[in-house]
């Protein structure tokens, strides 16, 4: 940004018919018609007219003691020194402005004249202290006055000055001043120069998502009001911010429209800067002629050496102006230049770009590959302890089967931590619709804590409002790793204490209700200078009283979910007292308010289904826990190693159905599925899988597989999806 607001006294009312008017006619006009001539001389960059007209004013002021007119023709004489960069003229006349300002005592006019001063001294490093003075005294004295423009300009320009010198600290309250004086001030030059400015902030104090909004902001209303000079602005830092948040097409977008409206502002500056030269010459030729008219009875004998004076003064600024020119042409292939050296640069990056997209997305692969090389022997680890702690006889060794399930449990959550951020980080998370029963999801949830609030001595408190649907349409899924995990941080940090979850409906209209959830504790309690910490990756709490302490992913995970569905999270703690987390999310009501089945709440009768199952799998550890696990609930078991021999089972016996292993060497799961259905399309086929369900549940539906389980799985999990097929077979029998 290059300049500031100044303060012009009126609007210009001036007709071709009164610029055009002569000498005589001017000289018999009133002060307020030289006024407006000033003004509008000082439009049209007429500059040794606005000076000439200026100081007519001034001399008619004076005659009549008029100081309210006399501000302001050497407030409009200091504008016009200001324009042709001429500051020790035009700091003289705005002092002379203010001198007048404060005999008449106006505001209005103490105001423009403290601030015309302040942007006079804040342009000098060595002043910068004194322009500050006058913009506070310019602050104060437009602060008695009803108009939005005289109380904003002061504060956005001492605001600006301090963007200017990178003190965005001190900068920022004078913004948000002028944000609430302007809210209602329609004036698109000052709205998009307030939006340029926040962006600057905020780019300043690195929070690049709010300086997009506002250059956006910025950019929109330029635009819409062909604001050329505030289009450049807006544009330039709009691509300086994308460039650093990594977004560098954008950038490059941004770029090629600075870039266009930079040549306009060029050319437009050329005209301006060379009438702007043209008038230096005129009004110095001006002032020249003025002295000589003073003294012409008594130098008329130097008409000729003043005249030759004046043919050097001429012929020194045409050279100087064609030097001007030549220096703006060199200019302009250097931009060129600049600009090709840009698009090279730009095209490196989207090279690099491309190539880190690539990595990414082998990482993705990598995660997904190890998901489910870690996940397998997990499986077998999981299952063989949970098979031994139900058959152990031997209390010496149960501590030590615990332990290791506890192990294998830790192991298995961080696995599922790390491949959840790889996947928010890739944008691979999407939310998905379902009918969901709260209640039923809530009691889950508690129950899987049974073990680790027992190991801290705590109790977990389940507080579920009446007023909540009992029927609701969301991810259920993600809402469960988000009070999971939530949950497991207050069990994990709290002893001897009490831990809650609380779940209330806010309001419930247009088929839409907003839900509230807490979970809080009364444990160790979080610093107030750690509170923002902890939502960082990899961050952790040290407390020494607590050997175990996580992968520090809980919450940045709580928080990422949270924005899946528009949501963020809050924190109240106090150390020492506990802490609160609380959210709201917006879920659509289900039309029916039938209950819908959670893990562990379906009531089925075991007498009425086929409890005879085929387990094909190609691993001997997991053949052995799943038919072992299914056998302590009655059911007959037969093992197929893999597709071809369970097609050649089920051609031969009747089985209630079958569980399928996914990834098999040879003949896939979904493969053998999908030859099961060309003879048998009845049998419920349930996939077990250890990779992640999000990634290929489309896939495996679509080959004929009737549910999903993941592994390692939990057990009343495993029964529940078990039953329900089962039923789903028994009725299809019926019919």
């Amino acid at each position: 940004m290059n300049s500031k607001f100044v303060s012009l006294c009126f609007p210009v009312w001036v007709s071709a018919l009164s610029l055009a008017q002569t000498e005589e006619e001017i000289s018999g006009d009133s002060i307020r018609k030289l006024l407006d001539m000033s003004t509008g001389a000082m439009y049209e960059y007429e500059y040794s007219k606005a000076i000439d007209y200026s100081l007519r004013l001034i001399q008619l002021a004076e005659k009549k003691e008029d100081y309210y007119n006399l501000y302001h023709g050497y407030n409009n004489l200091g504008i016009t020194y200001d324009e042709l960069l001429d500051t020790i003229r035009a700091r003289k006349s705005y002092e002379k402005a203010l001198g007048y300002a404060e005999l008449v005592n106006n505001d209005t006019l103490l105001w423009w004249a403290y601030n015309n001063l302040g942007n006079i001294f804040t342009s000098n490093k060595e002043t910068i202290e004194q322009g500050f003075a006058y913009y506070d005294k310019a602050i104060e004295a437009a602060s008695h006055l009803n108009d939005p423009d005289s109380r904003a300009t002061p504060l956005l320009n001492k605001g600006w000055t301090y963007l200017d010198l990178k003190r965005y600290d001190e900068a920022y309250p004078y913004l948000l001043k002028v944000e609430k004086i302007i809210k209602d001030f329609e004036d698109p030059f000052i709205h998009t120069q307030l939006a340029s400015l926040f962006g600057i902030y905020h780019a300043g104090t690195n929070n690049y998502e709010k300086s997009r909004k506002y250059f956006e902001e910025a950019i929109k209303i330029a635009e819409k009001d062909s604001l050329i000079l505030d289009a450049v602005t807006a544009y330039d830092g709009y691509a300086k911010v994308l460039f650093k948040n990594g977004e560098y097409e954008e950038a490059y977008r941004a770029l090629e429209k600075y870039v266009e409206y930079d040549a306009l502002l060029y050319e437009k500056e050329k005209l301006k800067q060379m009438e702007a030269s043209q008038a230096r010459f005129e009004t110095q030729q001006y002032r020249e002629n003025l002295e000589t008219a003073e003294r012409e009875q008594l130098y008329k004998d130097q008409v000729i050496e003043k005249s030759e004076q004046i043919s050097a003064i001429m012929l020194i600024s045409l050279t100087l102006m064609l030097l001007f020119i030549l220096l703006l042409i060199r200019n302009n292939k250097s931009r060129k230049k600049l600009i090709h050296q840009l698009k090279e640069n730009n095209k490196e990056l989207l090279s690099a770009k491309e190539k880190a997209e690539h990595l990414s997305h082998l990482k993705s692969r990598f995660f997904s590959t190890v998901s489910h090389e870690l996940r397998t022997p997990l499986y077998g680890v999981v299952g063989l302890t949970s098979l031994l702690l139900e058959d152990n006889n031997n209390k010496k060794l149960e501590g030590d089967l615990k332990s290791l399930k506890f192990s294998a449990d830790y192991l298995l959550a961080l696995i599922n931590d790390v491949l959840q951020m790889n996947k928010m980080e890739s944008r691979l998370v999407s939310l998905e619709n379902t009918p969901f029963n709260i209640h039923g999801l809530m009691k889950g949830i508690v129950k899987s804590f049974e073990f680790t609030r027992h190991q801290n001595s705590n109790t977990v408190e389940l507080q579920i409002s009446d007023n909540i649907p009992r029927t609701l349409i969301g991810d259920s899924v993600r809402l469960s790793q988000i009070i999971m995990n939530l949950v497991g941080n207050a069990v994990k940090f709290t002893e001897r204490g009490k831990v809650w979850i609380k779940a209330n409906c806010i309001s419930c209209e247009n088929g839409k209700c907003l839900i509230y959830f807490e979970v809080g504790d009364t444990g160790m309690g979080i610093p107030e200078n750690k509170q923002q910490e902890i939502f960082e990756e990899f961050s952790q709490l040290k407390a020494n009283n607590y050997n175990y302490q996580g992968t520090g992913l809980g919450l940045p995970i709580v928080r990422n979910l949270l924005k899946l569905f528009n949501s963020e999270i809050h924190l109240k703690s106090e150390e020492g007292k506990g802490s609160v987390f609380s959210f709201e999310i917006l879920f659509e009501k289900s039309e029916t308010e039938e209950a819908v089945t959670q893990s562990g709440d379906l009531e089925i009768s075991e007498e009425s289904v086929l409890k005879k199952a085929l387990i094909v799998d190609d691993n001997r550890i997991n053949q052995v826990v799943t038919r072992r696990i299914l056998e302590k609930r009655d059911f007959e078991c037969k093992v197929a190693g893999d597709g071809y021999e369970a097609i050649a089972l089920l051609k031969k016996e009747d089985f209630g159905l079958v569980l399928m292993d996914v990834n098999m060497p040879g003949l896939s799961g979904m493969e053998t599925t999908r030859l099961i259905r060309k003879f048998n399309p009845e049998v419920p086929v349930i996939a077990l899988t250890a990779v992640e369900i999000q990634e290929m549940r489309e896939e495996i539906l679509n080959s004929g597989m009737s549910d999903i389980i993941v592994k390692p799985y939990d057990i009343p999990t495993f029964f529940s999806t078990i039953y329900r097929n089962l039923k789903v077979a028994v009725n299809a029998d019926e019919e």
